[in-house]
């Protein structure tokens, strides 16, 4: 087996690389389906639907103000319309004090800060439902109604991040695809170069009597082995890549700690994956690429 590797040191050495370019990318993109999810299901569960209340402000300059500031009455009706409801989980009532003090606390920089005051800023319900998706129920039972301003869904903002994740992960396996493709073409090619370079071998193998797989079995063992230094290749690839990205180097997660990032296990329970896949997918390569174009 050894002697057949080095006779195609060349070709062995491209099936490696194109094996564990491939392979590191199917990782890859595995690990950033769980990380979308892993977001999706961090974020989604803080997810608040906020509901606006008209000011003085907005009555002179929103249509949807457009008879006048909400009153007491009006969100006692809103407050109760909200404990009636299923979907309801929690209501947060913030009032225009509370809301010009968390504004001054994330935007005090801003210029436009200096120049607000808390009359001008609005009271809204800040609600967490039992289920992010039901947003259009709340949306449809408050939203036009008289002292509401608007119904606003912070879901709507994530979705918007999460179509662009999903987007970079479908596009990084389109290039998985691809590479896999041309890992195969490579595998095949050497296996038939391979055979061909000594096929003297395999005639006289054959008038001995040797079964067709026995004969097959130097080319797929060949095979299955470079394909696994090519899966523990990107083995190393996906460690090293979370572990100076994630944990030191970049260190994305002390950097950006409102993302909650994959663990090691994460990592960890693709690996045999990868592994296996390393080593069936070219000795499945090697043994129809025989069957077909050679005759042992």
């Amino acid at each position: 087996m050894g002697v057949g590797l080095r006779r195609n040191l060349t070709m062995t050495f491209a099936v490696i690389v194109s094996v564990a370019l491939s392979l590191a990318l199917f990782g890859g993109s595995l690990l950033m389906s769980d990380q979308v999810n892993n977001m999706k299901g961090y974020w989604y569960d803080k997810v608040n639907v906020s509901v606006f209340l008209c000011n003085k402000s907005d009555a002179e300059s929103d249509p949807n103000c457009a008879k006048g500031a909400v009153t007491e009455d009006q969100k006692k009706q809103i407050m109760s319309d909200l404990d009636e409801m299923a979907v309801v989980e929690k209501v947060t009532y913030e009032s225009q004090d509370e809301a010009y003090k968390h504004y001054k606390e994330q935007f005090g920089d801003s210029p436009l800060a200096s120049s607000l005051t808390p009359d001008q800023m609005q009271e809204s319900y800040r609600i967490k439902l039992q289920d992010p998706e039901k947003y259009q129920v709340i949306a449809t039972a408050f939203d036009g109604r008289d002292g509401v301003q608007s119904v606003q869904d912070q879901k709507g903002i994530l979705d918007n991040l999460f179509g662009l994740l999903n987007g970079m992960n479908w596009a990084a396996r389109a290039v998985m695809a691809l590479m896999l493709v041309v890992a195969l073409m490579l595998i095949v090619n050497t296996v038939r170069v391979s055979a061909f370079s000594r096929r003297r071998e395999t005639g006289i193998m054959r008038l001995v009597g040797a079964s067709g797989f026995y004969i097959q079995a130097p080319f797929i063992m060949e095979a299955a082995v470079a394909g696994l230094i090519g899966g523990g290749v990107a083995c190393g690839f996906l460690v090293i890549a979370r572990y100076f990205i994630i944990d030191h180097g970049l260190a994305l997660s002390e950097k950006l700690n409102l993302i909650n990032f994959i663990g090691w296990d994460a990592v960890l329970t693709k690996l045999p994956l990868i592994l296996a896949t390393s080593l069936l997918m070219p000795a499945l390569a090697a043994f129809f690429a025989l069957r077909k174009y050679l005759k042992v």
